[in-house]
């Protein structure tokens, strides 16, 4: 017989996505691989784990006062949706634009894919043009 599958229902998976959130604020990357999966994709490309951790390691490093606020979060299994807002200072360029340690606000939308209790897929967009209106 199989091992037990674990099926999580959109309760548990709405929790299991604040405490991901909760881990990233924390910037506890030794709990990342409990809600990534070793093989993540990001926009379509497969970056693994280790990617994932780098890319979320050096956005801590340009905005160092950088926090994750789940504005709206929508679960209907595997997914998860949710919109995310910053209001946060990077220190030199972001996305581009020479932000040079100025206060902006903006959100992402991102979309999650998950398998058991893990991040398999992560589409983002970021507002842009939200940053641009504020320089």
């Amino acid at each position: 017989m199989d091992k037990e599958i674990i099926i999580v229902s959109k309760a548990n998976l709405s929790d299991v996505y604040r405490s991901y959130i909760a881990c990233l604020n924390q910037q506890d990357w030794s709990k990342l691989e409990q809600f990534v999966d070793n093989n993540v994709y990001y926009n379509n490309k497969q970056i693994g784990l280790s990617g994932y951790r780098e890319m979320l390691e050096r956005d801590f490093y340009e905005i160092p006062d950088l926090h994750f606020n789940i504005e709206l979060l929508v679960s209907d299994r595997p997914y998860i949706a949710s919109r995310l807002v910053f209001d946060c200072s990077p220190k030199e360029k972001f996305f581009g634009l020479d932000i040079k340690g100025k206060r902006v606000s903006f959100c992402e939308h991102v979309f999650y894919e998950f398998q058991k209790e893990k991040i398999v897929s992560v589409w983002s967009i970021i507002d842009k043009a939200a940053l641009e209106a504020q320089l």
